[in-house]
């Protein structure tokens, strides 16, 4: 297993890969990785050649007549299991001395954005998509790192993959606006602040005045402010022990003092209306 990469190693990672990164994928299913890989940013990075991707069969390197993939557990039970012998056949012809083996596994890491940092700078990526009940456990002993998306449970590690790849994919220098990767949720472990289009009035709801105000330094400001407020709302676990600055500490401060105002105002409210007298009857 690699360790999950620290914000001071994101920071310091390499802006600019040497060579196009090199992405294979182990996959019973291939055409649910085929199609979506082939749109949007995926199919434009691969256009630019910021990127190759191959999605191979893992039947290939199947066993006997029927290229047999994967068989009953020892010690019973319900499903299949991924064989460890096609898998270690598939890497013994794909891996390269400078790859980082991936398995798509509910009980690995979870998946964040400082790992797609990391995984973006590595040159050669390869993908395993378990399918069935899992893989025989000998399998992990092949691989150096495995991923989670989430805790809950699909039927295959395709969905993972895409998930993983698209991420890593989209980091890559000319994939995007770079302006939108650095300001983007969970870049500077925040989630990203609210943002607005035109009209600038929609069913009574206006946009802020603020970002029409050409104020660039308040627009800043107002931006930082309310990527805490939805931080603290939504995902205050990412507010744990993460290192503030001075500016963060005050505007944060200001937040919890807003929101716990608001909740008092709101509480009172409540309150009235409980107290209020019953309207009169008119019968």
């Amino acid at each position: 297993m690699t360790a999950e990469p620290s914000a001071g190693e994101v920071g310091a990672l390499v802006k600019t890969p040497r060579r196009p990164l090199d992405i294979e994928i182990l996959t019973l299913f291939p055409a649910m990785l085929q199609a979506p890989l082939a749109e949007s940013i995926p199919g434009r990075v691969q256009a630019r050649r910021l990127a190759t991707i191959h999605v191979h069969d893992l039947r290939h390197w199947g066993l006997g007549r029927h290229k047999s993939v994967d068989d009953y557990t020892y010690g019973g039970g319900a499903g299949m299991v991924l064989r460890p012998e096609p898998v270690a056949a598939a890497l013994d012809e794909i891996r390269r001395p400078d790859s980082l083996v991936v398995l798509l596994d509910p009980g690995g890491e979870v998946f964040r954005q400082a790992r797609a940092h990391d995984l973006a700078e590595r040159p050669h990526l390869v993908f395993i998509c378990p399918r069935y009940e899992g893989v025989d456990e000998r399998i992990r002993s092949l691989v150096d790192l495995e991923l989670s998306i989430g805790d809950y449970v699909l039927s295959g590690g395709e969905i993972a993959a895409l998930v993983v790849v698209d991420a890593v994919l989209r980091l890559l220098p000319g994939a995007i606006d770079a302006e939108s990767t650095a300001e983007e949720s969970f870049t500077a472990g925040l989630l990203e602040y609210p943002q607005y289009t035109r009209p600038p009035v929609f069913r009574e709801m206006p946009v802020p005045a603020v970002l029409t105000s050409g104020h660039h330094e308040a627009v800043r400001k107002w931006r930082l402010k309310e990527s805490l407020r939805r931080t603290r709302r939504r995902r205050p676990d990412l507010l744990e022990n993460r290192p503030m600055t001075r500016e963060e500490a005050k505007l944060l401060g200001e937040v919890s003092h807003e929101e716990s105002g608001a909740a008092l105002e709101a509480a009172q409210e409540r309150a009235v209306q409980t107290d209020a007298p019953a309207e009169p009857s008119t019968d």
